[in-house]
């Protein structure tokens, strides 16, 4: 366990690392799944093999193809809960239909947007060397992107920082989507945007 490694956590709700290609998804999910010691999946492996000559083609995917995916990632978050343990799950999640989706699975998810300006994350793109996302795919998904909207369990934090200084925030954060199963220690960090409702009842 790394020197930034948390205590355990009590009930800690699924966690759903959100944003367009580039954002950082994978890297921030896999450290928060190593801060909180609980399991980390990456919602990229688990695109169907058409799925990912679809995009790797440059063609965007529709809903027929994202739904079986989503609903394939909403069971493994909801048999990880059955299992006794909370998940973390890589995944774009763009729209909120897609979020609610997985909802269906884990009313609890907490989703964690990574937003960043459409320059900086075009730089990200060209920088790495993706399977199968060609840079050229994230103007539609930029375009497809909603916000998480204050009914929704969520927190939004800017790429532009480190990735260690976005895990402290997001961890702050964790009490303050109002869900009271959560048990997290204190973290003195900048102030983060969390888009729950102050009005929304707890579960």
């Amino acid at each position: 366990m790394s020197s930034h490694a948390m205590p355990p956590l009590i009930a800690l709700p699924p966690i759903v690392v959100m944003g367009v290609s580039g954002s950082g998804k994978s890297t921030m999910g896999a450290l928060l799944g190593e801060r909180l010691d609980i399991p980390f999946i990456d919602g990229d492996d688990l695109h169907p093999d058409a799925n990912r000559e679809k995009m790797r083609a440059g063609e965007p995917l529709d809903d027929d193809d994202r739904l079986p995916w989503l609903h394939r990632i909403g069971e493994l978050i909801d048999a990880g809960l059955v299992e006794g343990h909370p998940t973390i799950v890589a995944c774009s999640a763009l729209r909120k239909s897609y979020r609610d989706l997985i909802r269906r699975h884990a009313p609890d998810a907490i989703f964690v947007h990574l937003r960043g300006s459409s320059e900086l994350i075009a730089d990200r793109m060209g920088a790495r060397d993706h399977e199968y996302m060609p840079t050229t795919l994230l103007g539609s998904q930029l375009a497809t992107l909603e916000p998480i909207e204050p009914d929704e369990h969520g927190i939004v934090v800017d790429v532009t920082s480190a990735p260690d200084t976005l895990a402290d925030q997001i961890i702050a954060q964790l009490p303050a989507v109002e869900n009271p199963a959560v048990e997290v220690p204190a973290v003195e960090t900048p102030a983060v945007e969390n888009v729950t409702s102050p009005d929304r009842p707890r579960s």
